[in-house]
């Protein structure tokens, strides 16, 4: 197939997922290279994201934020829930596709250059696209979340001028190492000499202080450079001669996004010479940040909750937010994951909350058989009163849910971005209870 055929975004993605052999192939030479011959880079403001989990709320936080202080804003994330377009948001809006069909263009002309054709993996050639698009968005602020790692991920191509390391625990330990220690020191791989590096994991792996030592970087700590205090009401920040208190909750919902609020406060204090924002700016961004399916509860009959969790440590937070919404006659749980995921760590860490399980296959080579993921929950599952089956797609599995729920219920879906994704594809179910005849 020759390029002069791909026409739609469509298009160009099925290209790109033919171009390269692996999926993940880490080392930043070849994206650096093409990123080269485009001339991409940013005179603006850079905020880098890393981390395990909490890194698309840290960086939709910090969009809301700047938002509201009146900044153009460029937020690249991955993956995508539904849509590819998804992964950049420009000033709070994903991107129009043709923006992007016209730069994998460029990308394409840059790496097939001068009889030098350089290979690119999917995400690289992607990342390039979406780079590319925003060098010429005339943004005031570019926010890059990291796909995977950091050292050696290809956003760490663009220079930033604050780094936030969030969360550090153990995901995708085959190409990062299997010690936080090791996925410490991938991740601290974005920070840079002499700019601030905002760690908001309360303990923190040695490698990444050590790393921060070494590189000569600004780092934040928290319980060392910035505080949270709150009570059932509001909550405070302190650190490094500014305050916020009397704040309301972030509108994302769960313990955990507190942990994330309070580094985006602190990158923020980090770059106020550069990027001056209002206290109002900060409590406007906090109250009406919104990202679909990070423990997004959709009110109804039965009651749904959406949350991307595939890792234990992300299963360990959705265990303690669903723990606090009180008392549901039966659970009913859609979860469909990656193969090389630690699912029976995840499984174990929710069974104890769910009665019912649908398990579903996923369109993803990498992802596990819903027979596989229902072989390892029979094995961990010591409960007489829980019952699994498997399902062909999310969709399927959601709907067998939803006919088998009572309007008292609730129904959590969850794991791969995939799953969720499959449930949102047409949009968020609205969710009315059929009418149960009285027994």
């Amino acid at each position: 197939m020759t390029t002069s055929t791909l026409h739609s975004l469509q298009d160009w993605l099925d290209y790109c997922e033919r171009l390269h052999p692996t999926t993940i192939d880490m080392g930043l030479d070849r994206v650096h290279t093409v990123a080269r011959r485009m001339g991409i880079g940013f005179d603006c403001p850079v905020i880098t994201v890393a981390g395990t989990n909490g890194k698309g709320s840290t960086c939709a936080m910090l969009e809301s934020i700047l938002l509201q202080a009146g900044y153009r804003t460029g937020v690249y994330t991955s993956p995508h829930l539904v849509h590819f377009e998804e992964r950049l948001r420009l000033n709070g809006e994903a991107v129009k596709a043709a923006e992007l069909v016209a730069a994998f263009a460029r990308v394409e002309s840059a790496r097939v250059q001068d009889q030098e054709v350089i290979s690119l993996t999917y995400f690289e050639f992607s990342t390039l696209a979406i780079l590319d698009v925003m060098r010429r968005s005339g943004l005031d602020v570019v926010i890059l979340e990291v796909g995977l790692g950091g050292r050696l991920d290809a956003v760490n191509i663009i220079e930033p001028d604050c780094a936030i390391i969030t969360s550090i625990d153990l995901d995708h330990t085959a190409l990062l190492g299997d010690s936080r220690e090791a996925i410490g020191y991938e991740k601290a791989g974005i920070m840079r000499t002499g700019k601030p590096v905002v760690v908001s994991d309360p303990l923190p792996p040695q490698s990444v202080l050590d790393r921060a030592l070494e590189v000569g970087a600004d780092l934040w700590r928290v319980g060392v450079d910035f505080n949270v205090t709150g009570d059932k009401q509001q909550w405070g920040w302190a650190g490094r001669g500014r305050r916020y208190s009397g704040m309301a909750y972030p509108a994302l919902r769960g313990a955990n996004q507190l942990v994330n609020a309070a580094g985006v406060l602190a990158a923020l204090t980090a770059l106020r010479e550069r990027l001056p924002i209002t206290a109002q700016a900060v409590r406007n961004g906090f109250a009406f940040v919104d990202l679909p399916g990070r423990f997004q509860i959709v009110p109804g009959e039965p009651n749904l909750v959406l949350d991307v969790a595939h890792n234990p440590h992300a299963a360990a937070a959705l265990a303690a937010n669903l723990d606090a919404m009180g008392f549901f006659p039966t659970t009913h749980a859609v979860f469909g994951a990656m193969a090389d995921k630690d699912i029976a760590a995840v499984l174990a860490r929710l069974n104890p909350l769910v009665d019912k399980w649908y398990f579903t296959n996923l369109p993803a080579a990498r992802a596990a058989r819903a027979a596989d993921l229902m072989a390892q929950w029979a094995l961990l599952n010591k409960r007489k009163d829980c019952s699994a089956e498997v399902f062909v797609d999310p969709e399927s599995a959601f709907q067998a849910a939803l006919s088998q729920a009572d309007p008292a219920d609730r129904i959590i879906v969850f794991g791969s971005f995939l799953t969720v994704g499959g449930v949102l594809k047409d949009g968020v179910p609205q969710l009315q209870a059929r009418h149960l005849p009285h027994s």
